[in-house]
């Protein structure tokens, strides 16, 4: 049954963690280094990855003997390197020549930036406490936002100026940096 307060929870919970906005240096960097970030394929690619992970991801852990907090661990590696990229101003996710744009939308946009491990332990999370029809409207009104913010990296990059951009990119390599450390230590167990 739709029950709105659900799904307003839901989307709020989901957009503080996907957090989109936050994510818009990362987009406008990989658009710089790919050329083009294709918005379809990135929010089907991430739709797709939280969909899949809404009705199956726990058997598709269990399936490789992964748990939650190792799979967490995993995302929390691929976002800190992101942030070095971005701090550092340097490549260490290789450029694909052919097909770049293509391949830089799904990795490392669809997946982990959009559709990460953060994201994907929350769907989890969310699974014990709400209907699954309130989580998958969550999950659409998100993917609508992810498309907008997507489909404009280019207006934004212009409304910054390349200053804005580089200063922006910069402090929010910070941020994963931090946010990458953040989930690190909340899923290491000794």
């Amino acid at each position: 049954m739709l029950d709105f307060k659900e799904i307003i929870s839901v989307s709020l919970i989901l957009f503080s963690v996907i957090d989109i906005l936050g994510a818009i240096p990362v987009i406008i960097s990989l658009r710089q280094k790919a050329g083009v970030i294709e918005s379809e394929k990135a929010t089907l690619a991430a739709g797709v990855i939280m969909i899949l992970f809404l009705y199956l991801g726990d058997s598709i852990l269990k399936l490789f003997g992964v748990d939650v907090q190792s799979f967490a661990i995993a995302g929390a590696i691929i976002i800190f390197l992101i942030g070095m990229e971005m701090v550092l101003d340097r490549n260490i996710f290789r450029a694909d020549v052919e097909g770049s744009s293509a391949s830089s939308s799904i990795v490392p946009l669809a997946f982990p930036i959009i559709a990460g491990a953060g994201t994907m332990t929350t769907i989890i999370s969310l699974r014990a406490e709400y209907q699954i029809y309130n989580i998958l409207i969550g999950i659409v009104l998100n993917l609508v936002l992810v498309y907008i913010v997507l489909k404009s990296s280019s207006w934004l990059e212009r409304k910054l100026g390349t200053a804005g951009a580089n200063l922006l990119r910069k402090v929010f390599g910070i941020v994963l940096l931090a946010i990458s450390i953040k989930i690190f230590k909340t899923h290491l167990h000794f």
